[in-house]
């Protein structure tokens, strides 16, 4: 089975790391990594977003290891659009964010027009911080927590 999921992934943590994992349980998986312009426009928040070559980087070096877990294969391949690839024809599967669930609803939207199979979205929740909020890259960043969800007292 081939997976697609996208994103930013900047910087990775352990919500990220659980996307992956259940990605990896599904089949051999394709990372859509927005590009350098779309990655600001697919924030919420207004903030610094390291280059693409840095943040493949940096992916690349998780993936490797969870691969491996799973015996799967992975390529990483860059995003410039929000529907991607996940609307290529030989994708099984979607997994996605509670925040994404949307899109890949607009994604098998286009799969049918094109005469695609619908891909079966894998919305995979949330992982909570210690202070029960959710773990993003955006509180990250800010410093409020670290990468697997510890608050960082000031």
């Amino acid at each position: 089975m081939d997976v697609a999921l996208g994103g930013t992934f900047d910087p990775v943590h352990d919500g990220h790391r659980r996307l992956f994992e259940r990605a990896f349980e599904l089949g051999d998986v394709t990372v859509g990594l927005t590009s350098d312009e779309l990655a600001p426009k697919s924030r919420d928040v207004d903030r610094h977003v390291r280059s693409y070559d840095e943040r493949e980087d940096a992916l690349a070096t998780e993936l490797e290891s969870i691969a491996a877990d799973y015996d799967r294969e992975f390529e990483i391949r860059m995003l410039e659009s929000p529907t991607g690839i996940a609307t290529e024809p030989k994708f099984d599967y979607l997994v996605v964010s509670p925040e994404t669930r949307e899109g890949g609803k607009r994604i098998n939207e286009i799969r049918r027009e094109n005469g695609h199979d619908p891909l079966e979205v894998v919305v995979v929740p949330h992982l909570l911080a210690d202070d029960g909020d959710i773990i993003s890259s955006t509180r990250i960043v800010t410093g409020e927590i670290d990468e697997h969800g510890t608050v960082i007292d000031e």
